[in-house]
């Protein structure tokens, strides 16, 4: 069995590495040397160096998109996995009706981004007529109205994962812990968060990695209004590249440390969250 593996693991693997080379790492490899150039096309390429990493740091915009996002994304995922934690621990009770209220938490996570974004606009400057205002009359609106949007979509995902990670707890443990006269806060902080790291590591990830990447929602929500205040780091590049003249080579070079920043974050959250695993 071995052996047919061995002889016929390049066929089944070569079509697939050959997407995956043509389909992202080749056009990555591209965008990274499209960076260090001015250009209107790929094939007016004028490489110039530094130049447009330079140039992002003088622009307002970018340093005003990334510390909206870098709020945005610690409310953000600190909203969703208390939330998805509750509601995990609460449809883990055995109450009647458990499998429907868990299929319609979960239901938002199916609707596309634009949509939803759409839909709470409307929802939202409903709200916010009956006092005069809407989402693009400060940016404290459009950032307090992405974040129910974000918890709205995510929380259904993450109770899923939470669920999971509550019921692979041994029922042997919680009961030794109960005889020993641990009451409920006891149980949690030391039977039930340690049992479930597992699940907090992949929900934080994918809760970190979601909100700093953020972009449809961002644009169908309030597309940046007012004067890019509410605009993320996402939107920002999409803006910069497509919407100013000149400048499509600074946006390249926003992607790639868009792209850095995301990384960084994500492997640093990763480390200290299995680390604790371990000590589970």
């Amino acid at each position: 069995m071995e052996k047919a593996i061995k002889k016929y693991f390049p066929i089944f693997a070569l079509p697939t590495l050959l997407a995956f080379t043509i389909g992202f790492i080749l056009p990555f490899v591209l965008g990274v040397y499209l960076s260090f150039c001015e250009f209107s096309t790929v094939t007016d390429a004028k490489f110039v160096g530094l130049k447009n990493y330079i140039r992002i740091w003088g622009d307002s915009t970018f340093i005003h998109s990334l510390w909206f996002t870098a709020l945005f994304t610690i409310v953000s995922v600190l909203a969703i996995n208390i939330l998805a934690f509750a509601v995990a621990m609460l449809l883990t009770k055995g109450i009647k009706g458990t499998n429907i209220f868990r299929t319609v938490f979960f239901m938002p996570n199916l609707i596309g981004g634009i949509i939803l974004g759409y839909i709470w606009q409307l929802i939202l400057n409903g709200v916010l007529a009956t006092i005069g205002r809407t989402l693009t009359y400060s940016s404290s609106y459009g950032f307090w109205g992405l974040i129910i949007l974000m918890c709205w979509q995510q929380v259904g995902y993450m109770m899923i994962i939470y669920i999971a990670g509550i019921q692979n707890i041994p029922g042997d443990l919680i009961e030794a812990a109960k005889i020993d006269g641990a009451n409920n806060r006891q149980l949690l902080r030391h039977v039930t968060l340690p049992m479930v790291m597992p699940s907090i590591t992949i929900c934080s990830f994918l809760t970190l990695t979601n909100s700093f990447k953020l972009f449809d929602q961002n644009l169908a929500l309030t597309a940046g209004e007012p004067s890019n205040k509410s605009e993320m780091l996402a939107l920002n590049i999409y803006n910069t590249f497509y919407g100013r003249t000149g400048w499509e080579g600074v946006g390249q070079a926003k992607a790639v440390v868009f792209f850095i920043l995301v990384a960084i974050i994500a492997i640093v959250q990763l480390r200290a969250t299995r680390q604790k695993e371990v000590q589970a």
